[in-house]
């Protein structure tokens, strides 16, 4: 299957330059291409992944990919898909960034095993020695006002108002492309649908230096919404990194395999690199078994492996079956930490206490009178065992790795106490 088919069937092309001409240059020829992503913070989310993966499904057709970080234009900030001007960060801080963003990529899409290795560019490179009258007399005058004021990113922006810093912004990434069609011989550059006036600049700027016959191509991947209507990615706590420092690799896992039904098989084809059979036969479980989930369990098992490796998915399915099933105690205490992380926290002192007691003085239970009752209904269970005695003390002997103590309230209602 060519790849341009491949996409096709996935969803996920958005716009094309030359829908013909890109279809037959894949089919003659090992392409080269790019997506950038700037250094805006120290890691992707999984917003930022919708091109990357575009980007993968081109390596393994045989392409040849290039990741650019935006060491320069990270400096500046794209005004796609914001009111309001960037707050601008040191350079300093820019580049932390990409040092963090430069070892993500790698972690993600370099292996010893890839034919076509990935290779990875930084714009500051070649943009950090060019001086001002350069910039306008070599590429500034390449550039018509009106046509950069009809750009989506930049009309959008006219009433709230742009800097020229940003405005300028589709000049310098303009300048990406053409450097690394000279350089690298890029050919395509793919990102995401707000970023198609950019790339569409670019294609301008080879084509006024380097001639109209230069073939080069552009593509956009759709806006990724959910069924609901609201952005993709997003949950109560925020953006979903791909950092296991901001988002464990258990609220990764969980994050997916909490996929409403109806968008599950759209997240399948644009995220994981299971094949058209592998993913038609888990729609059709979607429809003839849907209590299973077997398609989110697929979607978060291959995207907890792909970001985090085999271990930590290993690890993020024994937590979620140890809360399924109440078995706490095969957890160790750095799993629970993380397990646990969004549950209700409390700090206790590891002195024996009876349970009634420990109960109300944490505020677990707002009275004696019902911690009473909830123990003797067998409501209460401590560490996935269940208490039904009111004489029962808690001790330090309770803590697992000598850490934790886990409560659960009813069947869902989970509380994790600290003790200090």
């Amino acid at each position: 299957m060519n790849i341009i088919d491949e996409l096709e069937w996935r969803d996920a092309i958005n716009q094309q330059t030359d829908a013909e001409g890109l279809r037959e240059l894949t089919n003659t020829k090992a392409v080269s291409l790019y997506c950038g992503v700037d250094p805006t913070g120290d890691s992707m989310h999984i917003g930022h992944l919708i091109p990357f993966m575009v980007l993968r499904r081109f390596q393994l057709a045989g392409h040849r990919p290039v990741i650019l970080i935006g060491g320069a234009t990270g400096t500046i900030g794209d005004p796609s898909g914001r009111q309001s001007e960037r707050s601008l960060q040191t350079l300093e801080q820019v580049q932390e960034n990409v040092d963090a963003l430069t070892a993500q990529m790698k972690k993600l899409f370099i292996s010893e095993d890839d034919a076509n290795q990935v290779r990875l560019v930084n714009n500051y490179d070649w943009t950090k020695n060019i001086n001002v009258i350069e910039f306008l007399r070599d590429f500034g005058k390449n550039f018509s006002i009106n046509t950069m004021l009809s750009k989506d990113v930049v009309s959008s922006r006219l009433d709230s108002g742009i800097s020229f810093t940003e405005f300028s912004y589709q000049i310098l990434q303009s300048i990406d492309y053409l450097h690394l069609y000279k350089h690298e011989d890029v050919q395509l550059q793919i990102g995401g649908s707000d970023q198609w006036g950019n790339i569409t600049s670019g294609l301008d700027l080879i084509r006024k230096k380097e001639g109209n016959e230069a073939k080069a191509f552009g593509l956009t991947i759709p806006l990724m919404l959910k069924a609901d209507g609201t952005k993709f990615g997003k949950t109560a706590g925020g953006a979903v990194w791909l950092d296991p420092k901001k988002t464990t690799p258990y609220e990764f896992y969980q994050f997916w395999a909490n996929t409403d039904d109806r968008d599950v098989i759209k997240y399948l084809k644009y995220f994981t690199f299971l094949s058209k059979e592998e993913i038609e036969a888990l729609a059709a479980k979607v429809e003839s078994e849907p209590h299973k989930r077997e398609a989110q369990k697929a979607l978060a098992e291959e995207m907890t492996r792909f970001v985090h490796g085999e271990a930590l998915l290993e690890q993020a399915k024994r937590i979620t079956a140890a809360l399924f099933s109440g078995d706490i105690r095969s957890l160790t205490a750095d799993e629970i930490e993380e397990g646990f992380k969004e549950m209700p926290t409390y700090t206790a002192t590891n002195e024996t206490k009876n349970i009634v007691e420990w109960l109300v003085d944490l505020g677990i239970e707002p009275s004696k009178r019902q911690a009473r009752e909830d123990i003797t209904k067998g409501a209460i269970s401590i560490n996935g065992e269940r208490v039904n005695e009111l004489e029962v003390d808690i001790t330090a002997g309770h803590a697992i790795g000598g850490k934790f103590i886990i409560v659960r309230k009813g069947k869902k209602n989970y509380s994790l106490v600290k003790l200090v």
